[in-house]
């Protein structure tokens, strides 16, 4: 007997059914057909940082799928820094918390997604959905049975993607050069400095702690440096590469980004995938601009979202899963076991405290 249905038990619920007989099992049954869904709830926009009241774990009863459909049991939950940002412009308060998730085919009525099998989907924070298939991607027939499922919410995945095409889409990263990637501990950071090594690139990453500049070099990048020590950015740059940067790929924006500018080559090109150092704040930053030293190098800058190649992603997960494979690139998760500790996650992912994908186990 499921645990909702002894927690009907104590509250009393059954007691108007009889719990022997034709009443009795139909009932049961009845219950046992629907799923209790946990969902975690923005119930207001985030003012700065995120906090606990923010967020509200809510329940609900999910009937059997219609023709079509597909029940949905989340396996692995995402939380990455986009959510931040999106939730204020893609989300009412009320609504389910966006995010993507792994998850398995738990009851079908859609031939395209069989029982047992296993999906990507924009779910948001929920542990069950019930889904027409709309957005659902089937785990890639090729996916090796000694790799967890949940490397597709990071680097065979969205930021395995995100790093990918801003590298080759983007900057056009040719061999020789020299690429700066800051947050480079990060589910996408850390996927770009390794790529960019496989293409015959020098490397430097910057990074929020010690232990981090220790996985950088662990992953292969030439020069890593904790700009929280660092008595001087500018110098830290500098040191790191003395003739300046090609191309950089920007994650954290704010200050270390007009600081870096400074650094660039002539003709030189950022690729602007994040700006995580401004996403919590309650008053917008402003200024130094750069215009000028724009003007005078030369630099192409551009922002971009992996969705604009979507329909590169099949292959482009093969040459992922290939590198990986092949060794070529090393994957670390930052795992959090149980959906209850999921805004705890997120706000731990947004402080910094992850090296690599932070995901989450349910």
């Amino acid at each position: 007997m499921s645990s909702h249905i002894n927690s009907l038990l104590l509250t009393g619920v059954l007691h108007v059914f009889p719990l022997h007989g034709l009443n009795g099992q139909l009932w049961l049954q009845l219950l046992e057909a629907m799923v209790q869904a946990k969902t975690w709830v923005l119930t207001k926009h985030f003012d700065g940082f995120p906090k606990d009241s923010d967020f509200q774990l809510k329940t609900e009863e999910l009937p059997e799928p219609k023709d079509g459909e597909v029940l949905l049991e989340a396996l692995f939950l995402s939380v990455d820094p986009y959510m931040r940002p999106f939730s204020r412009v893609r989300m009412k308060e009320g609504e389910v918390m966006i995010g993507t998730q792994v998850a398995k085919v738990i009851q079908s009525r859609n031939p395209a997604f069989p029982v047992g099998s296993h999906v990507v989907g924009r779910c948001g924070w929920r542990t069950h959905t019930l889904s027409d298939g709309t957005g659902l991607i089937p785990i890639m027939p090729e996916w090796p049975q000694d790799v967890s499922l949940s490397l597709a919410l990071g680097t065979i995945g969205m930021p395995g993607l995100t790093a990918l095409y801003g590298i080759e889409e983007v900057l056009g990263l040719q061999k020789g050069e020299t690429l700066l990637v800051n947050a480079a501990a990060g589910a996408v950071g850390s996927v770009v400095g390794q790529i960019a090594k496989i293409k015959g690139c020098r490397v430097v990453g910057s990074t929020g702690s010690d232990a981090k500049v220790a996985f950088l070099k662990e992953l292969g990048f030439d020069e890593a440096f904790n700009y929280k020590t660092v008595g001087s950015l500018e110098e830290a740059l500098k040191r790191a590469a003395p003739e300046g940067y090609d191309c950089m790929f920007e994650n954290v924006g704010g200050s270390f980004s007009s600081v870096a500018l400074h650094q660039m080559k002539n003709f030189g090109r950022i690729a602007v995938c994040g700006s995580i150092s401004v996403y919590n704040d309650s008053t917008p930053q402003e200024g130094p601009y750069p215009h000028l030293t724009m003007i005078f190098k030369q630099i192409k800058m551009e922002g971009f979202m992996q969705s604009r190649w979507e329909h590169k992603n099949p292959e482009s997960l093969k040459r992922l899963v290939g590198w990986l494979k092949e060794g070529k690139i090393q994957s670390r998760e930052h795992v959090t076991k149980g959906f209850e500790k999921m805004p705890a996650a997120f706000m731990g992912m947004l402080q910094g405290e992850n090296i690599g994908k932070a995901v989450i186990a349910v």
